[in-house]
């Protein structure tokens, strides 16, 4: 009776808490605010502290920081080397400078103003350095900047403040006030497990994971690439764990070790729906947790602290921007837009909070203080876009290929790597364009690697997968496989969510290309259509045919192939305006060749 129960009241709360998540999100979403102000006031209002309709956010926690094991998984991914070394100078340099600089103000400001140690100043202060990825970057995609100057700079520094994570949990973790559990090994023996445990994961993922992801391709079961994905997330987080070190670093590092992998694009789709589900139930769990007593005692404290952590990080990443070369329209800008405090800082706090640094009222006051620090996000970009920022049209876009999240973006997406992608291919690279490669053959992508290319497995007609690819920002996708397979119901979603990319398409045969009519292609061409009018010219000529016919008979049936091919596509019936295909019967009057002419005048 007690599990029975147990399971409907899970079952009840699940209920509850996907049902106000969704809608205080759909309502935070349409207020400007964003998603995580939404989970956030949510789970405050469910929780112990409003309603009481949700209790045990503890136990609740617990299964929620998964999300953030994902989520620096997914940030490990990021790292692709030719990444980082094209943005070092703004994710090592002008992301370190942010990082080091807010959070030395910060905690400045918070040990001379409230009284606290040294160490719980730390703790609070290096956290509210952090700016929120999941707003800013939502907003950088909406107004279109991701591919600007400016977009790439906050995208290095978001994501310099997210590898940060790991060395503050580190410092918080070296602060702690906190016995050693029973069997901790000391520091000096944790260090040498660190080094241990990355260099173990990482020849894990070059000759077990990364071998392990080709056979599961090989067997074309998305439900096993799934799993096996979760499995590396969580295995390396679990070997962590038992090493007495964070999960988050070993869920980072396998990640990193991926990054450079063809399944990278694969994996990060297969994650992200359990990363956003897993990432909302802890700000939900956040929220649940915070004392609202304690905030509702000191509302002026919070309002002033958060006025001045978003002034402090306002005027000190201006003086940042400005000494790395930046105009004073764009630095004030970058300054606003990175102001707020993010959501990695509820974490750090719930780590602070444990290492017995701070107490569990002064996390709930800072937890509201960069609440309200993130609300004031929308208002100041509406400052900012009226008054300070430039047009989008007056920054220097990124060129084909050097654009996107971080500036990886292709500018096409070839998907199909077989012999007729290859040429596709080869030709836009010609022109130096940016051309990201997917097929789902592991075969093909292993030849592929012997020849210097980089081809990333996955099915390219996923909306996710090719999310993950760059094609929000891509200018083409070129769908070049094999078969009749690619329907209207496959593509369609495709350019539902890309509506900036021109979608072109390798069409099988005539009805291929009469189904493919239903669609709004820029393009669709028969595989087979050119190589066999090549073919064709060559065989006119093999039979002795004058140049000058061989020439007329192309064009004409090139003329008459098109007609007919625009009348089927028209009326959908394949037999439509058959009595324009050549029979001998139907023959060209080419009238005599050159050389009978010759001939005949010379008789005469």
């Amino acid at each position: 009776m007690n599990e029975t129960h147990g399971a409907t009241l899970l079952l009840q709360d699940g209920v509850l808490l996907l049902g106000v998540a969704i809608v205080f999100v759909l309502l935070f979403r349409r207020l400007g605010l964003g998603a995580t102000l939404g989970y956030l006031v949510a789970g405050a209002l469910i929780g112990p502290q409003g309603l009481g309709l949700i209790g045990d956010a503890e136990s609740k926690m617990g299964i929620a920081e998964l999300g953030i094991v994902l989520l620096l998984f997914v940030v490990g991914l990021e790292l692709h080397p030719n990444r980082l070394w094209r943005l070092k100078r703004d994710i090592f340099g002008l992301g370190f400078a942010q990082v080091a600089l807010c959070g030395v103000a910060i905690t400045a400001m918070i040990y001379y103003s409230t009284g606290f140690s040294i160490a719980a100043a730390l703790a609070l202060g290096l956290p509210l350095a952090l700016s929120s990825t999941a707003q800013v970057l939502p907003m950088l995609r909406s107004a279109g900047r991701m591919n600007t100057p400016s977009g790439e700079r906050t995208f290095s520094v978001l994501l310099f403040q997210d590898l940060s994570i790991v060395p503050l949990i580190t410092i918080i973790a070296a602060l702690s006030r906190t016995p050693p559990a029973p069997g901790t090994p000391p520091g000096w023996l944790l260090g040498v497990y660190t080094v241990g445990a990355v260099v173990g994961l990482v020849l894990a993922g070059r000759f077990i994971i990364n071998p392990l992801f080709r056979l599961v391709g090989k067997l074309g079961e998305r439900e096993l690439f799934v799993a096996a994905g979760l499995f590396t997330v969580l295995a390396s987080a679990a070997i962590m764990e038992s090493l007495h070190l964070s999960t988050a670093l070993g869920a980072f590092i396998a990640g990193v070790m991926l990054a450079d992998s063809p399944y990278r694009h694969e994996l990060e789709a297969d994650v992200e729906p359990f990363r956003t589900i897993l990432l909302g139930l802890f700000f939900i769990a956040v929220g649940m947790m915070l004392d609202l007593h304690v905030v509702a005692e000191r509302p002026l404290f919070i309002i002033g602290m958060a006025i001045a952590v978003v002034a402090t990080k306002a005027v000190v990443m201006f003086g940042i921007a400005k000494a790395f070369g930046i105009s004073n329209r764009s630095a004030l800008a970058f300054g606003l837009l990175l102001s707020q405090g993010g959501e990695f800082a509820f974490v750090l706090f719930a780590q602070a909070k444990e290492a017995l640094l701070i107490r569990p009222e002064a996390a709930s006051l800072f937890g509201a203080i960069v609440t309200l620090s993130m609300a004031t996000t929308p208002f100041l970009m509406m400052i900012a876009r009226r008054y300070i920022a430039p047009p989008v049209d007056s920054e220097t876009r990124a060129g084909p290929g050097e654009g996107g999240a971080g500036g990886e973006a292709p500018a096409a997406i070839v998907v199909g790597y077989g012999r007729f992608g290859q040429t596709v291919a080869q030709m836009l690279m010609a022109a130096g364009t940016k051309v990201g490669l997917i097929d789902n053959k592991p075969s093909q992508i292993d030849l592929s690697a012997d020849f210097g290319m980089k081809v990333h497995y996955g099915d390219g007609t996923r909306v996710e997968l090719l999310r993950t690819a760059g094609a929000a920002d891509a200018r083409a996708i070129i769908f070049c496989v094999d078969g009749p397979g690619l329907r209207k119901k496959e593509l369609q979603p495709v350019l539902n969510a890309f509506p900036n990319a021109a979608v072109l398409v390798r069409a099988f045969d005539r009805r291929h290309m009469m189904d493919l009519a239903r669609l709004d292609l820029a393009g669709a061409v028969r595989e087979t259509f050119e190589s066999a009018v090549v073919l064709g010219r060559e065989a006119l000529q093999a039979v002795g045919i004058e140049q000058d016919n061989v020439e007329t008979i192309e064009a004409e049936y090139r003329r008459r192939d098109g007609s007919r091919l625009e009348a089927q596509m028209a009326s959908g019936d394949l037999r439509a305006e058959k009595e324009k295909m050549f029979t001998r019967e139907r023959a060209l009057d080419l009238g005599p060749a050159k050389g009978d002419a010759d001939r005949e005048g010379g008789e005469a």
